[in-house]
């Protein structure tokens, strides 16, 4: 298997699932902090202290632990992200927060004493609670200047610091998820298609603000876009299952082709006309979406399959999107189809439309570990589980590198560190190379142990991928 030489290695966390300490240090809350079960379920009416997500693993303050052991498997990359309400408390405010400005400035200088570039997500999941509560997320255009502020003033104090960005998390989960992918707090039935289609726009045009603002403060800045990327395939040949795998493509391909092309394209036009919506979209927002990204970066798990009629089928199961089943892919113990060639086909596909740069910023796989009694041979998890699976993806990225011609610029393994679950807000769905003590009910130590994936992804980092069959 080959990589190229300046192949990103790395793994990749998200503030609100990993660094706790959420009211510490001028830190207000987010909408995470309202939602202490996950994506499955709404959000509360108070803080829960039952909300694992409120302490996190602590990496607020074991991060120069971590990224110590992130330096040891050999990264040279690691994907983070910005809490908002770390820098901006209500996302409105006059100031920034200054202590948050200091705590990611030891964050960046921590990993650039070891050499790894930061990555970082300035939008993951986790708009601050007040934009949801006054404002009703991303529906209010008001959105798109507290964002503004937000992004110059870190693009500003990390120039130099941070040379890869990326603007919004799964910025297509608002048609599915709303709160999380877009912080509305209005319930998803009472919302129209007028609703999304106006903040999912809303969030494109900020998204190309933050391009333009980005490449502005410093031209070396490398600046993308991120979508959760789902493979598609016709539950049958039948020409049916075809036309609406089609369909379902193009609501996929809504966000990346603004973003890549910089503008709507026919088929969302036709879209919005049958579904009664009338964009409110002046002419500087379109002037402005013709910033775009230097790169694609997506998140893949699974794939689906679509068919016209899917009550036929038994339904699939995931994170935020799912089709119907699929006899021929086995699954994970959450329900997830794994399917490494998916992610070959997906490489291809979006390198085919767009010609860019691609990036795998998510990753891996949901697992439920078991801390040995003692250590072995150095770890204290076996998870060949985790090694084959990822194993079998990476084998997949290297055929569309080396066989297709697609330009992969690196791979970022999801939960790289045992996290909180974004879907389930459990601990016991592990994805890291290192395992985190800490459990459902809140209890543990905190303290870090080395899996037997650690080593195996060390190996794969320093061979360049070569070990990899």
């Amino acid at each position: 298997m080959k990589f190229p030489k300046e192949f990103l290695w790395g793994g990749a966390t998200a503030a609100n699932q990993c660094e706790g300490a959420w009211n510490e240090d001028g830190k207000g809350a987010s909408i995470q902090d309202y939602m202490p079960h996950g994506i499955m379920q709404g959000p509360s009416e108070v803080i829960d202290k039952h909300n694992l997500k409120l302490e996190g693993i602590d990496l607020y303050h074991h991060y120069k632990e971590d990224i110590a052991l992130f330096a040891e498997m050999g990264f040279k990359v690691y994907r983070m992200s910005i809490a908002w309400s770390r820098i901006f408390p209500n996302g409105d405010d006059e100031k920034p927060n200054e202590k948050g400005l200091e705590f990611y400035d030891n964050v960046f200088d921590e990993c650039k004493k070891y050499g790894i570039e930061p990555l970082v997500t300035l939008s993951h999941y986790e708009t601050p609670y007040h934009l949801a509560k006054k404002y009703d997320g991303w529906r209010s255009r008001d959105l798109i200047g507290f964002y503004e502020k937000y992004v110059r003033t870190v693009f500003t104090r990390y120039k130099g610091k941070v040379h890869y960005w990326i603007t919004f998390n799964e910025i297509n989960s608002i048609w599915h998820f709303p709160l999380m992918g877009a912080g509305i707090l209005t319930q998803k039935n009472l919302l129209k298609a007028q609703d999304l289609y106006q903040a999912a726009h809303h969030e494109l045009v900020a998204s190309a603000l933050a391009t333009k603002i980005g490449h502005e403060i410093d031209s070396e800045n490398k600046i993308g876009c991120m979508v959760l990327g789902l493979t598609s395939y016709p539950r049958t040949c039948n020409p049916d299952d075809v036309i609406a795998t089609m369909e379902e493509s193009k609501r996929g391909y809504f966000f990346t082709d603004i973003h890549m092309r910089g503008y709507y394209p026919s088929y969302a036009l036709k879209m919005m006309e049958k579904e009664g919506v009338v964009l409110d979209a002046t002419d500087e927002d379109l002037e402005m979406l013709k910033n775009t990204c230097d790169f694609l970066s997506f998140s893949y798990y699974m794939s689906k399959c679509i068919a016209s009629n899917p009550e036929q089928y038994e339904k699939g199961k995931g994170n935020l999107t799912t089709g119907v089943k699929n006899p021929y892919l086995q699954e994970s113990q959450w329900g997830w189809q794994i399917d490494p060639k998916g992610l070959r086909y997906l490489l291809n596909t979006y390198y085919d439309r767009y010609q860019k740069p691609l990036f795998i910023v998510e990753n891996g796989l949901g697992a439920k570990d078991t801390l040995l009694s003692e250590e072995k041979d150095g770890y204290w998890v076996e998870d060949d589980y985790r090694i084959q699976y990822m194993n079998d993806h990476l084998a997949q990225v290297s055929k569309a590198i080396e066989d297709d011609g697609v330009e992969v610029m690196g791979y970022t393994s999801w939960g790289c560190i045992d996290l909180i679950s974004a879907s389930t807000a459990e601990m016991k769905k592990r994805y890291g190379f290192i395992y985190v003590d800490r459990n459902n009910d809140g209890t543990g130590t905190f303290k870090r142990y080395k899996k037997k994936s650690f080593y195996w992804y060390k190996n794969v980092i320093e061979t360049n991928g070569k070990i990899i069959s």
